[in-house]
């Protein structure tokens, strides 16, 4: 393929990859969004493989088909519930990706012909894509450990912590001044070695200090880095389509993260350095808040029938159960008998940005009934009930009734201000910030314990 029919393979698919970001931001036209993005993909590797660089045709296909073969099995097993640590290990190869590729390009021996500038801009590419893969590869990987359960939510707060990050920048920087400009590939590649593995610690600490409630940031955060990690990779193989999908994905994630972080009336230095979320799990005591007032199936089954406004608070309790599709059962159910349903959506509800979206679109809940916070935050006090479904955080008052609570100031969906309020619930723990909730003692709020499957099945047959 000559280089200018892929330049105009690389433009028409830098323009499907933006044509996919519009469509994602939006519910009605994501899959479109979708299919954009996959179709632009698909043109640029085909550009990419048929490039007249390109040599040893039959190890690319043998390669990819291993790599396609793993990506279907992959996505037929994981659950909805699971997308946001799949989302985290996939950043992950992208990071190690950049590191991979920055260390073989500082090898390969066509770089070793530049000089002067180029040289000097070469290898501050190299150094900067594999020190921010690096950062973004073990973030990434304890990011995936903390979604999975396999590391533990709470923060690990290290001794002179901002200390260690600040000693390990500084050396990172120093080393760099080294080894730009430096001759030959001996102490070059030493400090390469060296500064990736302290890049390593960096972003191991990094999420590791991070709480479980401000994970939706990190997942957010550490795309925008992956992102950047791409960039820096196509300026490293001077590949402009890869420079360009690396920075619509650095720059869209860097978006997110604020908005997120807006979100949760938080700055992003915020999140990286206070190990918010220390404590999720524990129970919450009644005492001087008062006494929780349990309910049952039928009496929440009359309170819905009764009811012209209901609104439903979905969390990640209801991913958890994978209570989506009875919960539009419910939804159908009530809307045919006259009851106005909609559901109210946090900004940050779920492990990761848009998860509660997702989970009700497969399950085919209408996109109009489904409104973000500050929608329908004001329409609360007009409802005459709210469901909320293993939510925690994001319904706690606490957040704007004591500003001594580590949550002060972060806006949340104000059930409260509803006739009644039914909380789904297996038990009367906190929610991953580890936050006691004054939600649960307040006397128009009922507790219906169990698991929020069954109890939305149960509430279908009692309705």
């Amino acid at each position: 393929m000559s280089s200018g029919l892929i330049t105009t393979a690389y433009i028409a698919a830098g323009v499907l990859f933006i044509l996919a970001l519009g469509g994602l931001s939006n519910q009605e036209t994501a899959r479109r969004g979708n299919l954009y993005g996959i179709l632009g993909m698909a043109i640029a590797l085909a550009a990419t493989i048929l490039g007249q660089e390109v040599t040893g045709y039959a190890l690319i296909v043998f390669t990819m088909g291993i790599g396609g073969a793993i990506g279907v099995m992959v996505s037929r097993k994981v659950q909805m519930t699971q997308m946001p640590e799949l989302v985290a290990i996939l950043h992950s190869f992208v990071g190690m990706a950049a590191v991979l590729v920055g260390i073989a390009g500082y090898l390969d021996p066509n770089t070793h012909s530049l000089t002067g500038v180029e040289k000097s801009i070469h290898e501050v590419e190299v150094y900067l894509g594999v020190f921010i893969g690096a950062v973004t590869f073990t973030g990434s990987v304890v990011a995936f450990g903390k979604l999975r359960g396999t590391i533990g939510s709470r923060p690990l707060l290290l001794p002179f912590r901002h200390f260690i990050n600040l000693v390990a920048i500084i050396v990172t920087i120093g080393i760099g001044t080294l080894f730009v400009g430096a001759e030959g590939t001996g102490f070059p590649l030493f400090g390469l070695v060296i500064m990736t593995l302290i890049a390593f610690g960096v972003g191991w600490h990094m999420v590791m200090a991070i709480g479980g409630a401000d994970m939706p940031v990190v997942i957010s955060m550490l795309n925008s880095y992956s992102g950047w990690a791409a960039a820096a990779t196509g300026f490293m193989l001077g590949n402009d389509l890869l420079i360009i999908a690396g920075a619509l994905v650095g720059s869209s994630g860097a978006i997110l993260s604020y908005i997120m972080c807006k979100a949760m009336n938080r700055s992003l230095v915020n999140v990286i350095l206070g190990g918010f979320g220390t404590s999720g799990g524990k129970v919450v005591e009644g005492g001087e808040q008062g006494e929780a007032i349990p309910t049952n199936l039928e009496e929440t089954a009359a309170l819905l029938k009764g009811a012209k406004n209901v609104v439903i608070v979905p969390g990640y309790g209801m991913a958890v159960a994978q209570a989506q599709h009875p919960v539009f059962e419910l939804t159908q159910l009530l809307r045919k008998a006259g009851v106005n349903v909609r559901f109210a959506i946090h900004p940050v509800a779920g492990r990761m940005p848009g998860h509660m979206n997702v989970l009700l679109a497969e399950a085919r809940v209408p996109y109009n009934i489904v409104l973000e916070m500050d929608e329908i935050n004001e329409d609360l006090q007009d409802t005459d009930a709210v469901l909320v479904i293993g939510a925690n955080d994001i319904v706690n008052p606490s957040a704007l009734e004591d500003p001594n609570s580590p949550i002060a100031g972060m806006p949340v969906l104000e059930v409260w201000k509803a006739g009644t309020v039914v909380v789904l619930k297996r038990s009367m723990a906190t929610g991953y910030a580890g936050v006691e909730n004054p939600l649960f003692f307040k006397e128009n709020t009922r507790m219906l314990f169990g698991d929020a499957k069954e109890s939305i099945t149960g509430l279908l047959a009692a309705v």
